[in-house]
């Protein structure tokens, strides 16, 4: 009769089913099963039944038993201890993972009859974790973390940068190393734990870091009949800051440095130098300089710059050429009558960016005594030419000051990087170099015909993108590379700008190139918001959708023959005000950036009323009412009346 009664208590209890979604990295989920009525010796287990064995806990009135256990859960399970006796048989697990994911099952049995308690549906999903670790350049090692609680299963891990090709920096399969695919710039630089994969610490040692590992790298775990694990770390590499062993030598640097400040501002105020500025290109510039005292007709007048060249000299009532520095040759005039007026003022020539000195006027007696001294500051600055982004070609002027021998070279380069100047195009033997430009520039770039003749060195650069934005340096040298003149200019283009309003089918991000571009190029349009996103992807002919991010899955279009055409320009369909934002689209050959491009967009959000007369006659709820229902007919309601809001 006492077993019936039990029985029927066990029958008695209702089951619950539920779902419970947890993202992979918590430190613990609660899976619940609660019943109010306890029977006498019972015991409690839980199982997931897609396993062997399928007991993931199991309890009963000794405590856990938990030799039938299966392994994956071990130290990762616990029970209240008092739960026999509440009727709380809630399971905590410890560091979920997403092979937890699955249908928990907790039964009940007492006196050889089992009843079910309840089924949780959980479902653990794959966090996307982002981490950011900063070392100096110099360092011994950088530590990349990546971890994971429990793998189950054969796997592989990758570490790679995908701003490389190829992308990976580190490969582990099962228990050793495949590095045959791995960028040669991490060569014997990257080691990760023997016992990776029991451990489940798969964090990448990178030894020797300098400011060009400084990226975004991803360790991707992929398990067999698993989801692929992601986590992000953004590597920064940078300068090295050293401070001073002792305070009170930074002290005393201090002081000295503010006395020698304040000394050197003292002196400028008591002897101000005057200043000229000019424009890179004039024809000519004049340094002015006013004698203050009678000059005898013995004088000897010297212009000199800072580095003491010789940059005129006047003696002996005339001009001496043969004592100038050559730099300056032919491009200087004095005054005539100079002594008698007392303006011994010079005149400079073509003056470049080089030229930018300060200058010194000093008059020597016919025993060498100084008899007045001058100085004056020459800026030349160098002109700048705008464009739009988009237009077909920009020139880069340059006029010759001197003749042009047929033995010249001229060289255009840019000023990209403080470090390495690109050789935009080169003019060697009478004919252009193109082997010798950088490849960004192949293609691009044309210089005048008869460009000796008419000393019209000018460059057209065609499809000009921000990227080109640089100061431009054209360089003229003779056959033993003495540098015959040289002249700036900088570039500037303007990022192209993109408006619709929200609501429109769909807006196009414009960018047009050269044609015919080679086959086994890609082209990638990316954005920043704030890491960047893939908006698309092409390569190998075709669009590659599964590199997408999924906010811009099935919303992008390319035109087809892009690469023949090259006509690169992106339709984006559906545009909302979160769209809004700067694009980048780039067209890579290898490691190798070919072209290049930046749109800006913005997608307006427009309100449609009915006016400041339908607020008074109805009142102000319901005329928000009417402004939301207009607003979600979308088409159907004319956009751009009025802008109007509370």
């Amino acid at each position: 009769m006492k077993t019936l009664v039990v029985f029927l208590l066990l029958m008695n209890v209702s089951q619950h089913a539920s779902a419970l979604e947890v993202y992979e990295g918590v430190e613990s989920v609660l899976l619940t099963c609660k019943d109010t009525s306890v029977p006498f010796d019972p015991t409690l287990v839980w199982t997931r039944h897609d396993l062997d064995p399928p007991i993931v806990h199991e309890r009963n009135d000794a405590g856990d038993e938990l030799r039938a256990q299966n392994q994956r859960y071990r130290r990762r399970t616990s029970m209240k201890t008092d739960s026999l006796r509440t009727g709380d048989f809630s399971l905590t697990l410890r560091n979920p993972i997403t092979s937890d994911s699955g249908n928990y099952t907790c039964t009940i049995t007492a006196f050889g009859n089992t009843r079910t308690l309840s089924t949780v549906d959980l479902q653990v999903k794959v966090s996307h974790q982002v981490l950011t670790l900063q070392v100096y350049d110099g360092a011994e090692s950088a530590l990349l973390p990546c971890h994971i609680p429990f793998v189950s299963g054969p796997s592989t891990v990758v570490w790679s940068r995908y701003d490389l090709n190829p992308p990976t920096v580190h490969q582990r399969q099962q228990e050793e190393d495949e590095l045959t695919d791995q960028n040669q710039r991490y060569r014997d630089r990257t080691s990760m734990k023997t016992d990776a994969l029991q451990t489940g610490d798969f964090s990448l040692t990178l030894r020797k870091p300098h400011i060009f590992d400084s990226s975004n790298y991803t360790c991707t775990i992929r398990v067999r009949g698993e989801e692929p694990r992601l986590t992000d770390v953004q590597l920064q590499v940078k300068e090295p800051y050293i401070f001073p062993a002792e305070a009170w030598v930074l002290l005393a640097v201090m002081i000295i440095a503010a006395t020698v400040a304040l000394g050197v501002y003292l002196w400028k105020l008591l002897k101000k130098v005057p200043k000229v500025e000019v424009n890179s290109g004039v024809e000519s510039v004049q340094l002015p300089c006013k004698a203050t005292l009678h000059l005898p007709e013995d004088v000897r007048v010297e212009w000199t710059n800072r580095k003491n060249r010789k940059v005129h000299v006047y003696e002996d009532n005339c001009d001496q050429p043969e004592e100038q520095h050559q730099v300056y040759r032919d491009r200087t005039k004095m005054n005539e009558d100079l002594l008698k007026t007392g303006d011994l003022s010079l005149t400079l020539k073509y003056p470049t960016g080089w030229d930018a000195d300060t200058y010194t006027c000093t008059v020597y007696s016919r025993r060498e005594k100084i008899l007045m001294k001058n100085r004056v500051q020459l800026y030349v600055r160098v002109p700048q030419v705008e464009v739009d982004s988009g237009v077909e070609s920009v020139q880069l002027l340059c006029k010759a000051a001197v003749h042009l021998p047929k033995d010249v070279k001229v060289e255009w380069k840019d000023n990209c990087y403080s470090y390495y100047k690109r050789k935009v195009h080169v003019y060697e033997n009478g004919s252009d170099q193109p082997e010798k430009q950088d490849q960004v520039y192949r293609d691009r770039t044309k210089m005048n015909e008869d460009l000796l003749r008419t000393g019209d060195l000018s460059l057209t650069l065609k499809q000009p993108t921000e990227r080109d934005n640089s100061t431009y340096t054209c360089t003229v040298y003779s056959r033993w590379k003495r540098i015959l003149m040289e002249r700036k200019v900088q570039l500037k283009v303007r990022v192209c700008q993109v408006e619709v309003e929200e609501g429109a089918e769909s807006v196009q991000l414009p960018f047009k190139t050269t044609q015919n571009l080679p086959e086994d190029v890609r082209v990638e349009w990316g954005r920043y918001e704030p890491e960047y996103n893939m908006v698309h992807w092409y390569e190998n002919g075709s669009d590659q959708p599964e590199e997408q991010h999924q906010v811009y899955r099935d919303r992008t279009k390319m035109n087809e023959d892009l690469l023949k055409t090259g006509d690169l320009s992106l339709t984006l369909k559906q545009p909302t005000e979160r769209d809004s934002g700067e694009y980048v689209c780039g067209v890579w050959r290898n490691d190798d950036i070919m072209r290049f491009k930046t749109v800006q967009l913005k997608v307006k959000v427009v309100m449609v009323t009915q006016g400041l007369a339908l607020t008074k006659a109805l009142g102000t709820d319901m005329v928000e009412k009417a402004v939301t229902k207009r607003w979600r007919r979308g088409s159907e309601t004319q956009r751009g009346e009025v802008s109007w809001c509370y």
